[in-house]
């Protein structure tokens, strides 16, 4: 195996940035039994996950509005406040990817995201230039941990899963790339992650 073989390939969320919906609404909902409610009943995972899915955030909005118009208001802020769901860059990641890109490790990005959001997500985190490649979620219009979205990375990157080492914050996700193959690492902090790349190999 040459280092040309190996490849590392990342989540974004919760792996580069904080992310959650609760960064928006305790700014909008102050009582924290409230909050908790709408984002376990209205604004749910299963419903952001649509989004990343593919669908616009219009329709979204339009039809959790129809289902919940006592909330609209509230609902319509995921879409046009959505950049205030993202919190601080965890720069520790950040190093890292910068460490491994300086030796020639071939850095890729595999992420549930819309399609929508992602480009002004990128424009305002400049880490993203760094990768040679992203498989965005709402382009394919597949979601993590659905083994298909693993495959177009694998095929559009030319990746060899036994020699890449899969970054998720999400265990799901982590075991659906172990499944093809990969060396799946389940993120907790930047100093784990060091010392996994160092163990497996992918940085010096």
């Amino acid at each position: 195996m040459t280092g040309l073989d190996k490849a590392v390939l990342f989540d974004i969320g919760n792996v580069f940035v904080e992310w959650d919906p609760r960064f928006l609404y305790q700014k909008l909902i102050p009582d924290s039994a409230e909050l908790d409610r709408f984002l376990s009943d209205v604004v749910t995972l299963g419903w952001h996950t649509e989004h990343d899915r593919g669908r616009p955030f219009a329709e979204g909005v339009q039809i959790l509005s129809r289902k919940y118009p006592e909330y609209e208001d509230l609902i319509r802020a995921y879409d046009e406040r959505w950049d205030e769901t993202i919190g601080d860059v965890i720069q520790g990641t950040v190093d890292l990817l910068e460490q491994l890109t300086e030796q020639g490790m071939r850095c890729y990005g595999l992420t549930n995201f819309s399609q929508e959001k992602w480009p002004p997500f990128c424009r305002q985190n400049a880490f993203t230039d760094l990768f040679e490649g992203v498989v965005v979620s709402g382009e394919e219009k597949l979601v993590k941990p659905d083994p298909r979205i693993f495959h177009v990375a694998v095929e559009r990157f030319g990746l060899d899963p036994e020699h890449t080492l899969y970054i998720d914050d999400r265990i799901d996700n982590v075991r659906a790339s172990e499944q093809l193959g990969m060396i799946g690492h389940h993120f907790k902090g930047a100093d784990q992650l060091e010392a996994d790349l160092r163990h497996h190999g992918f940085l010096l």
